[in-house]
C-alpha cells in the first residue's frame, strides 16, 4: 500500500484537470488521472489535444507517481470498476477531485439557450450526476481513515448569468453538493468544499492568446493557471483548519493569497469578488434529517 499522497483527479486529460494533477504530481502525490482521451484511442484520433497518458507524464515529470486509467464518468460502471482499482493498489484515497465535465462547443456561444441541441444539458450527468457517483465510490476509502479531502471544482457561473443554463445550473448544484455532502463527512474528519476557477490559461487559451497578442493578451491580467487551483488543494488538505472550510464554496484565487501561493510569472489572480463583486451563496445552518 502507498505511503505517500492518494489522489484523484477526474477528467484531467487535459485543461483544469491536467493542471491539478500536475501540480499535485509536484507535491510528491500519487495521482490517478482519469478521462476518456488516451494515447492512441479514439478520441485522441478526433483531434482533441492532451490525453491522460500525457497528463500522467506531466505528473511523473513533476515528481509525483502518475497513474492513467480510461474512464467514461458517464458509466457507473466504469466508475465503480475504477474506485475499487484504486482500492486494490492503494487502500485508499486521501484527495478527491471532481472535475470530469461534459462541455459541448455549442453552448460556449451567444446563442439562447433554445437554440442549442438539447444535449448541451448533458452537463447535469457529466459534470453534475458524475460528481456524486464518484464520490459515493471514494467514500468508503476515505471514512475508514477520518480524514480526507473532496473538492469540486466550479466557478462563480453558479451565482451569475455565464454561457446559459446548461453552464450555470450544474455550477450552483455542485456548490450546494459540496455543502451537504459536507454534513454527512463531518463526523468522520472529512472535508468537502468546492472551489471557484478563475478563467483559466488553459492551452487552448494560451493559443487564442497567441493567435492575437493585441486583442485577447489582456485576459493574462487576470486569469491564473490550472495549477494553481492544484496548489491551494495541497494546502487546503495540510491546512489543521481544514474542517472548518468544510461545506463552503471557496474562491481559489482569495485561498492562493491567504496561502501566500503565486501564480506563473509571480502573479497574484484576482477574485472574482474583486472583479465583478460576487460571491458565493450563503448555507445556512438549518438541518432536516
Amino acid at each position: 500500500m502507498s505511503e505517500t499522497t492518494v489522489a484523484v483527479v477526474t477528467g484531467a486529460s487535459r485543461g483544469a484537470g491536467a493542471g491539478i494533477a500536475r501540480a499535485l504530481g509536484s507535491h510528491g502525490c500519487t495521482v490517478y488521472v482519469t478521462g476518456r482521451t488516451q494515447k492512441g484511442g479514439a478520441a485522441a484520433e478526433s483531434g482533441l489535444s492532451g490525453t491522460i497518458d500525457e497528463t500522467v507524464q506531466a505528473v511523473t515529470d513533476a515528481g509525483g507517481r502518475g497513474i492513467a486509467v480510461r474512464v467514461d464518468h458517464g458509466d457507473d460502471e466504469q466508475v465503480r470498476e475504477f474506485f475499487e482499482r484504486v482500492g486494490r493498489e492503494q487502500g485508499r484515497i486521501d484527495i478527491l477531485v471532481n472535475n470530469a465535465a461534459l462541455i459541448r462547443d455549442e453552448m460556449m456561444g451567444r446563442t439562447r439557450f433554445w437554440e442549442e441541441p438539447i444535449n448541451v444539458i448533458d452537463t447535469l450527468n457529466v459534470g453534475l450526476r458524475s460528481s456524486y457517483v464518484a464520490t459515493v465510490y471514494a467514500a468508503p476509502l476515505m471514512v475508514p481513515h477520518n480524514r480526507g479531502l473532496v473538492v469540486f471544482t466550479s466557478s462563480s457561473g453558479a451565482v451569475h448569468y455565464a454561457f446559459g443554463p446548461a453552464y450555470g445550473v450544474p455550477k450552483a448544484g455542485t456548490d450546494k453538493m459540496a455543502a451537504d455532502m459536507a454534513y454527512d463527512f463531518r463526523d468522520h474528519g472529512i472535508a468537502a468544499v468546492s472551489i471557484w476557477m478563475g478563467s483559466l490559461l488553459t492551452e487552448r487559451v494560451r493559443g487564442i492568446i497567441a493567435s492575437n497578442p493585441e486583442k485577447f493578451g489582456h485576459i493574462l491580467e487576470t486569469a491564473e493557471t490550472p495549477e494553481l487551483t492544484g496548489h491551494v488543494i495541497w494546502a487546503l488538505y495540510n491546512d489543521p483548519k481544514l474542517m472548518d472550510r468544510s461545506g463552503r464554496t471557496l474562491i481559489g484565487a482569495e485561498l492562493a493569497r491567504e496561502y501566500g501561493i503565486k501564480d506563473e510569472g509571480d502573479r497574484q489572480p484576482p477574485s472574482y469578488r474583486e472583479l465583478f463583486d460576487v460571491h458565493p451563496v450563503q448555507q445556512y445552518p438549518h438541518v432536516m434529517r
